[in-house]
C-alpha cells in the first residue's frame, strides 16, 4: 500500500530526535568551537568564513536527521532522496571548506599535531585521498545503494541506514577534499585535473537519476511502493547532482584564480627585487 506523502508542514514542522546523529553534531561543533577557542587565547585568528561553514554543516545535518525529513525518509524515497542531498552533498561541501584538520594543526599541542602529520603521511589515507579511489567510492556507493538492495534494507534495518548516512557523509567528504578542500592533503592534484575529475563524476548522477527514472517499477517495492514518487526522487537527484558538480566546479576555478594570482604577485616581486 502506497503511503500518504507528507505536507511541507510535516516535513517542516515533524521534529523528531535523533540521538545519534545529535550527539554526532554536538562533539563536532564542541571540538571545532575548542580549537577556535584555543587559537584565540594564542592570540591568532580563525576565518569567520570557515567557521560559519561548520556551522552550516552542523545545522543541515540537523535538519537532515531532526526534522519531518529524518521523520518520513523512509516512507517516501522523494523525501530519502532530500535527506541524501544535504547529507551527501551539501554537509560535505561545507565541512571540507571549514578545514577541520587545518584547525586541528593549528591549535593542537605537540603530540596532536605530531599525529596528524604521521596520519596524513600514512598509506591508507594516501589511498583513500587518490583520485581514483575517492571518486570510485563517491560514485560507486551511489550505484549500490540505489540499484541495489542496499535502498530497501537502509529504510528497514536502523543500522543499515545508519551505515548508509555514515557513508554518503565520509565518502562525499572525501571526494570534495580532494577537489575543493583547503587541508593538506597528500598528493592533491592541480587545478586543472581536479576540474577533469569532477567532470568524469557527473555521469554517476545523471545515470542513476535516469535508471530510477525510467525503472518500470519500484526499485525498492517493499519499502518505496510509489512508482510516481520513485520518479520524482529520479528528477531531484539528477537535478542537484548538476546543480552540485556547478557549484563544485565554480569553487574549483576560484581556487584556480588564487593559486594563479599568487603566483603573479610573486613573479611581481622577484622582478622587482
Amino acid at each position: 500500500m502506497v503511503s500518504v506523502a507528507p505536507s511541507a508542514g510535516d516535513l517542516a514542522l515533524g521534529w523528531q530526535l535523533d540521538p545519534a546523529s545529535l550527539v554526532l553534531v554536538g562533539l563536532a561543533g564542541g571540538a571545532y568551537a575548542v580549537g577556535v577557542r584555543r587559537l584565540a587565547a594564542r592570540g591568532r585568528r580563525w576565518s569567520r568564513g570557515r567557521s560559519a561553514a561548520l556551522a552550516g554543516a552542523l545545522a543541515v545535518t540537523v535538519v537532515a536527521t531532526q526534522s519531518g525529513i529524518g521523520r518520513y525518509d523512509t516512507e517516501r524515497l522523494s523525501v530519502h532522496m532530500v535527506q541524501h542531498v544535504l547529507l551527501g552533498m551539501a554537509v560535505p561541501l561545507l565541512v571540507v571548506l571549514a578545514a577541520p584538520l587545518t584547525l586541528v594543526l593549528q591549535s593542537g599541542g605537540p603530540a596532536t599535531r605530531s599525529g596528524v602529520r604521521r596520519a596524513l603521511r600514512s598509506r591508507p589515507v594516501h589511498v583513500l585521498t587518490h583520485p581514483i579511489v575517492a571518486w570510485c567510492l563517491f560514485g560507486g556507493g551511489l550505484a549500490v545503494i540505489y540499484l541495489t538492495p542496499v535502498l530497501g534494507l537502509a529504510a528497514r534495518h536502523p543500522w543499515v541506514h545508519l551505515l548508509v548516512h555514515a557513508h554518503v557523509v565520509v565518502s562525499g567528504a572525501l571526494f570534495l577534499a580532494v577537489l575543493v578542500g583547503v587541508d593538506p592533503l597528500p598528493g592533491r592534484p592541480p587545478p586543472g585535473a581536479r576540474l577533469l575529475i569532477l567532470l568524469v563524476a557527473v555521469p554517476f548522477h545523471a545515470v542513476i537519476g535516469l535508471a530510477l527514472l525510467s525503472a518500470g517499477r519500484p526499485v525498492a517495492p517493499a519499502a518505496y511502493p510509489d512508482l510516481a514518487d520513485q520518479h520524482l526522487a529520479a528528477g531531484l537527484f539528477w537535478g542537484t547532482g548538476e546543480l552540485f558538480t556547478f557549484a563544485v566546479a565554480a569553487i574549483v576555478l576560484r581556487q584556480w584564480w588564487v593559486v594563479e594570482q599568487r603566483a603573479m604577485a610573486r613573479e611581481d616581486r622577484a622582478l622587482v627585487s
